[in-house]
C-alpha cells in the first residue's frame, strides 16, 4: 500500500530529516513510528501528504508516485488518507458536528448524506451526544475523538496520528489507542507517530524507530526504550 524507496529529505537549511528511507506499509498495518524529537517522524508522515515532497527517492500509495500527483489532484490522495494532529486544527467556532462535517462539504456531499456519515463517525468515536458543543466546552479526550472523527468521517484507507496523545493523561491517551487500534481492525491502515514508549509498550504493533533521520528498526511487536 505504501512504500518508501530510498527517500531522503533535506531542507534548505541543510538539514537532513530523513536519510535513505526504505519502508513498505502493508494494507491494514498498525505502526508506531517512533524516536526523539527531531528524528524525521512529521517529516515522514507530511511526505504522505504532499505536505513536503523527497530531496530523493519516491513515496509509492499503491501505484502513484505522491510527489508526482498534481495539485488539482491533491484532493483525491488526502480524501484517501485522513491526518490527526497534536493540537487538534478543530475551528473553536464551530460544533463538533460541523467541524466534522466540513470534509464533506468540500466534498459537496448533500445535507443528508452529511448528517448520516457525520453522525455514524461521531457514534463511532464515542461523542455523538456532544455534537453540538463546541471545542471550548469539551475535554481534552472529546477533542481528540473530534479531530479523530473528523479524519475518518470520509472513510479513508490510511490514518496518520502525529503525535495525538501529547497533550493527554494517560487514561484518555491509551484510550485514544484503543480507538485507532478499533478504526484499524475495521480495516483501516493507522500510522502513530509518538514518543510515548508507555503507549507503544503495551500496545504492542509494530514499531519503526528513527534516529537523525534513519530507521534504526523495523519490529513486528517492538519494544520503545527512548533514547
Amino acid at each position: 500500500m505504501l512504500e518508501f524507496i530510498a527517500v531522503s529529505k533535506q531542507f534548505p537549511d541543510g538539514q537532513v530529516a530523513l536519510d535513505d528511507i526504505n519502508l513498505k506499509i502493508e494494507g491494514s498495518d498498525f505502526v508506531f513510528i517512533t524516536g526523539p524529537s527531531g528524528a524525521g517522524k512529521s517529516t515522514l508522515l507530511k511526505l504522505i501528504t504532499k505536505e513536503l515532497v523527497p530531496t530523493s527517492g519516491q513515496v509509492m500509495f499503491n501505484e502513484d508516485d505522491i510527489a508526482k500527483i498534481p495539485a488539482n489532484k491533491l484532493h483525491i490522495l488526502r480524501r484517501r488518507v485522513g491526518t490527526v494532529f497534536q493540537d487538534f486544527k478543530l475551528l473553536l467556532n464551530r460544533t463538533v458536528f460541523e467541524n466534522v462535517a466540513l470534509s464533506l462539504e468540500v466534498l459537496k456531499r448533500s445535507d443528508s448524506e452529511i448528517e448520516k456519515e457525520v453522525s455514524e463517525a461521531l457514534e463511532k468515536v464515542g461523542i455523538l451526544e456532544k455534537a453540538d458543543y463546541f471545542p471550548a466546552q469539551l475535554s481534552g479526550g472529546e477533542v481528540q475523538r473530534t479531530a479523530i472523527a473528523r479524519a475518518i468521517v470520509s472513510n479513508p484507507e490510511v490514518l496518520l496520528a502525529d503525535e495525538p496523545t501529547g497533550d493527554l493523561d494517560t487514561k484518555t491517551a491509551e484510550q485514544v489507542v484503543e480507538l485507532l487500534e478499533k478504526i484499524n481492525k475495521e480495516g483501516t491502515t493507522v500510522l502513530m507517530a509518538t514518543h510515548n514508549s508507555t503507549i507503544v509498550n503495551k500496545f504492542k504493533k509494530r514499531v519503526v524507530h528513527l534516529k537523525k533521520g534513519k530507521i534504526e528498526k523495523d519490529q513486528k511487536e517492538g519494544k520503545y526504550e527512548p533514547d
